[in-house]
């Protein structure tokens, strides 16, 4: 009896390949691997494989994505953490000092959050989603490390808070409602809509997360939001109007925006 085809084998290679190819996957030699390496039986392969043709992204296929160097558990239905969104985490960092105080608001799977806690260890992390199944991805990625609540921006923090957060970070849908049918398809189709539609310009949550900013910050606190380069200077007037000192930083590799507002004194 001849031993059984590993499912690493380039025989298998040659299989899942072309049909990634044809189903417009643009690095299908990588996702074939990364599908392969997953997979622990060929039914499990093939139903992977179906899944990806379909147009299923691949980070809820494989059950995680990379986000700076972790492994983020995304469930299917959650939003996928971008790269882009390491620039938003990269800026927090920056300003987070070891025991510091972090609310991460619209926290999806919380990428932003792990990666602060594997830079930083020490802050007191906590975060918040409206999303149930966001927050279930979450506390999985958080572990006992961090503190993750169900509900709409900051209504669900504990009051204990008010006035002694250091760091805000938010990755608020910022999709102009009009563009969310322009999206391709692995988001407009696979990803809650509440994660991508920002209303009629893309700044609704933006704006709401400004609005209770100060309340919740320390001073000399900053609050940081993802937004897009042609949003970025209507995001500056909302945190100007918000009484933040607002200043703008770009990643051109990463195509990434990052508004960050300060509290004075």
């Amino acid at each position: 009896m001849s031993a059984p085809t590993s499912l690493t084998s380039p025989s298998s290679l040659s299989t899942v390949v072309p049909a990634l190819r044809a189903a417009g996957c643009v690095f299908a030699e990588e996702e074939a691997e990364l599908l392969l390496s997953a997979a622990r039986t060929p039914d499990e392969l093939d139903i992977m494989v179906d899944r990806r043709v379909a147009g299923h992204p691949l980070e809820h296929v494989l059950g995680w994505a990379e986000f700076r160097g972790l492994r983020v558990a995304v469930d299917a239905g959650v939003f996928v953490p971008r790269r882009r969104t390491e620039f938003l985490a990269e800026q927090a960092i920056a300003l987070a000092r070891p025991g510091a105080v972090v609310v991460d608001l619209c926290c999806g799977s919380g990428a932003v959050g792990a990666a602060l806690l594997a830079a930083l260890g020490t802050v007191e992390l906590h975060a918040a989603d409206i999303d149930p199944a966001a927050v279930r991805c979450a506390r999985r990625n958080l572990g006992g490390d961090g503190r993750v609540y169900e509900g709409d921006l900051y209504a669900p923090l504990p009051a204990r808070l008010r006035g002694r957060v250091d760091v805000i970070v938010a990755n608020a849908p910022y999709v102009p409602t009009a563009s969310i049918d322009l999206l391709p398809p692995e988001a407009r189709d696979h990803e809650p809509r509440v994660a991508l539609d920002g209303g009629a310009d893309g700044l609704d949550l933006q704006r709401r997360v400004t609005a209770g900013a100060l309340a919740w910050l320390a001073p000399d606190g900053r609050l940081l939001v993802e937004t897009s380069e042609r949003q970025a200077p209507r995001t500056v007037g909302t945190f100007a109007r918000g009484g933040l000192l607002p200043r703008v930083v770009t990643c051109d590799d990463l195509d990434a925006t990052v508004v960050i507002g300060t509290r004075r004194g």
